[in-house]
């Protein structure tokens, strides 16, 4: 059986449509459903179906989508722990989108000149969606905006970064008032559906604050891009400094203490390779110059993991 053939299957299962997973495999669609075909031949079951647009398991494709997962997992392994000298097995990261233009480079860094053939699965995402990829074991750890609600005993979390929210604003907007600006100006909004942009629209209504929305995004560089192209405002986490004041946009601060968009690291505690996620939590420690009480425990806490306010 052909491991490739197992990949495209999980990719079309887990994206929902033939031309994300071509996308993401950097294939055509035709060759993905071809792969597919083979593979449901093979194992004598159809293991994907067209539901309108999209494309979901059977039943018999999800009784096989674990095992799937598992023996890619075990492929991955197995190549990662050839070398002698080798850490064993493949770290499975998930990393927020705006991490990845923030400090996830920094940290990984680091991490590899302590392990220099460490082999790294990084998969982008939404921190609710990398969240339950870490839940159901398909992730070791992920970088993402803190969880709100208490987590189960066999997981740990570590803050990394809080970021406030600000108002981004075109350059030649007039006036520094943050609610101002959101009252007058054309809106952007951070999507709802994200943790983040929950925050924002938290704050919004507990100041009173209808804006004239033009737009929903889930996706900070893309509501920098808009914003520097004078489309309008946003409420978003300061999440990239340096990299947002190479755009052209102003950063405008809130009244009074802002809410924190705080960002860290979830990681399963009981996983085979915790030891590796927890390396990489040391590593992030350090690499972004962490006090002690933040990268000394490497267990939860019930303060840590108290529900975000």
């Amino acid at each position: 059986m052909d491991t490739r053939y197992v990949q495209s299957f999980v990719t079309v299962v887990e994206s929902g449509s033939l031309a994300e997973a071509a996308r993401r495999l950097d294939l055509t669609p035709a060759a993905i459903a071809a792969r597919v075909r083979t593979l449901e031949e093979e194992l004598g079951a159809t293991l994907i179906k067209r539901v309108g647009r999209s494309v979901k398991a059977t039943e018999a494709g999800l009784k096989a989508l674990e095992r799937a997962r598992a023996v890619l997992r075990e492929v991955r392994d197995l190549r990662a722990s050839a070398g002698d000298d080798a850490p064993l097995g493949e770290l499975r990261l998930g990393v927020s989108a705006s991490a990845l233009t923030g400090t996830m480079p920094i940290v990984l860094a680091r991490l590899y000149r302590r392990m220099p053939k460490l082999a790294v699965f990084m998969e982008p995402g939404t921190s609710k969606h990398l969240y339950h990829r870490v839940v159901n074991g398909d992730l070791d750890a992920a970088f993402i905006v803190k969880p709100q609600f208490n987590l189960s005993k066999g997981y740990a979390w570590r803050l990394v970064t809080e970021e406030p929210l600000v108002v981004l604003a075109p350059p030649d907007t007039a006036g520094d008032d943050a609610h101002e600006l959101m009252r007058t100006q054309p809106f952007i909004r951070y999507d709802r559906n994200v943790w983040g942009g929950r925050l924002a629209d938290q704050y919004l209504r507990q100041h009173g604050i209808a804006p004239r929305e033009r737009l929903e995004v889930d996706g900070l560089m893309g509501i920098a891009c808009m914003v520097s192209e004078g489309l309008g405002v946003s409420l978003v986490p300061d999440w990239a400094p340096d990299w947002l004041d190479s755009r052209r946009v102003k950063r405008v601060p809130l009244p009074g203490r802002a809410p924190l968009r705080r960002m860290g690291i979830l990681w399963a505690r009981h996983m085979p390779h915790s030891a590796l996620a927890e390396a990489f939590v040391e590593e992030a420690a350090l690499a972004l110059n962490l006090p002690d009480s933040a990268r000394g425990r490497l267990s939860g806490t019930p303060n840590e993991n108290a529900p975000e306010t």
